[in-house]
């Protein structure tokens, strides 16, 4: 017998050194320049200091910034796990060219970028857009409401780009489990409720982790919606990125607030990870 010299580590080896070259390398550049000092006129002056880091935190506004980020990148994954379980249960459950259907109706929004949505979701909440429109032809509303930059117009956006990725991750979950399970519950006296809460929720509840961490970590890094949704007036952390190394060229602070957000955003899904591991090993 002939021995393959391909082993499972040698297979690995390319990936291993795109995402090194790709990912690894380049944050670690940009680690170092959050170590640096920005000197206006000079562009960065190269050091070795923790300022821009204490200035972060030292700042209500970065910290409300943050605050904000947070709280809405939680509300915005819950309301999608609520949304988004039973419309996963409906794609699960349906077969034939319905499933199709069903599926093709979650997976098309995903073909239309960030920027395309958020401009349409203007277009729906202006003035004389079709929200106001509508209410006011129904006789709901007597003056057109205000909900172009609120954050209320930047959740639903959100909410939109995430809503698609949650069903897809808790569909794919919820097929793999076993339908006799529940069967075999009702049988027993259960209730509907308690079937879903004592035997298909635990079973869901990997993917409902893997929707959950993939719509905050999302949510933390969006964009686009917040820009176009929320104006000027209303800040999450991607923007202000963009903003302190474009408009004001200072990347050692842009490298920062780039590095407290991914610090926030893994902290915030390992502390989950082991909060529902520990919760549902018992």
């Amino acid at each position: 017998m002939i021995r393959n010299p391909l082993t499972a580590s040698a297979l690995l080896l390319p990936a291993s050194l795109m995402v090194v070259g790709l990912l690894c390398l380049p944050l670690l550049l940009m680690l170092r320049y959050s170590f640096n000092s920005f000197v206006p006129g000079q562009f960065m002056v190269e050091a070795v200091t923790v300022r821009n880091y204490v200035k972060f935190f030292s700042d209500p506004y970065y910290l409300a910034v943050l605050k904000t980020t947070v709280q809405m990148s939680l509300g915005v994954t819950v309301f999608c796990l609520v949304l988004g379980m039973p419309l996963a249960a409906a794609v699960a459950r349906a077969s034939g060219r319905w499933k199709t259907a069903l599926l093709l109706m979650v997976i098309l929004p995903l073909f239309v970028s960030n920027a395309v949505r958020a401009a349409g979701w203007m277009v729906a909440f202006g003035q004389k857009g079709l929200i106001n429109h509508l209410l006011l032809s129904a006789g709901l509303i007597d003056a057109p409401l205000t909900m172009m930059y609120t954050p209320l117009a930047v959740f639903l956006g959100i909410a939109s780009v995430n809503l698609p990725y949650v069903v897809l991750t808790l569909q794919s979950v919820l097929e793999g489990i076993e339908p006799n399970a529940a069967d075999a519950s009702l049988s027993l006296g259960a209730t509907p409720f308690e079937t879903w809460r004592l035997i298909t929720l635990p079973l869901a509840m990997p993917g409902i982790l893997a929707a959950g961490v993939l719509s905050f970590i999302l949510a933390m890094n969006a964009y686009a919606t917040p820009v176009l949704l929320g104006g000027p007036s209303f800040q999450m952390m991607a923007p202000v990125v963009y903003n302190e190394v474009v408009n004001q060229n200072n990347w050692p602070f842009g490298a920062t607030v780039s590095f407290v957000l991914m610090a926030v955003t893994l902290a915030l899904t390992v502390v989950a990870n082991l909060v529902v591991a520990r919760r549902y090993a018992r």
